[in-house]
């Protein structure tokens, strides 16, 4: 069984940054993609940023390209998200997310096996 724990959430001001980390334990997770998704008040969960298990290939939500970077250390099995320039439409629980998945990088809330509790980001305006 995975587990999963979020870590780095908080309150920033517009055009602020932020990091998450995500550190994974349980069995090897050299096969996982992993990840982030938001979910905001009275809204449905979304993608943010998921990546492979190689760390080469990753996917962005379109509303978080260019500010957002995503990267793995697979030796410490730990997931980050860089976050800047952040907008108050950032605010949201951020969950982190990982699945075994070695041929194909999913991107659906439905593919990720595996969820953390999640972690408040709020920008303020």
């Amino acid at each position: 069984q995975v587990q999963l724990v979020e870590s780095g959430g908080g309150l920033v001001q517009a055009g602020g940054s932020l990091s998450l980390s995500c550190a994974a334990s349980g069995p090897p997770l050299y096969r996982y993609a992993m990840g982030w998704f938001r979910q905001a008040p009275a809204k449905e969960r979304a993608l943010v940023a998921v990546i492979d298990w190689s760390g080469y290939d990753t996917t962005y939500a379109q509303p978080v390209k260019g500010r957002f970077t995503i990267a793995r250390d697979r030796a410490k099995n730990t997931v980050y998200l860089q976050m800047n320039d952040l907008k108050p439409e950032d605010t949201a629980v951020y969950y982190c997310v990982a699945v075994d998945s070695p041929y194909s990088l999913p991107t659906s809330v439905a593919d990720y096996a595996y969820w953390g509790r999640g972690t408040q980001v709020t920008v303020s305006s």
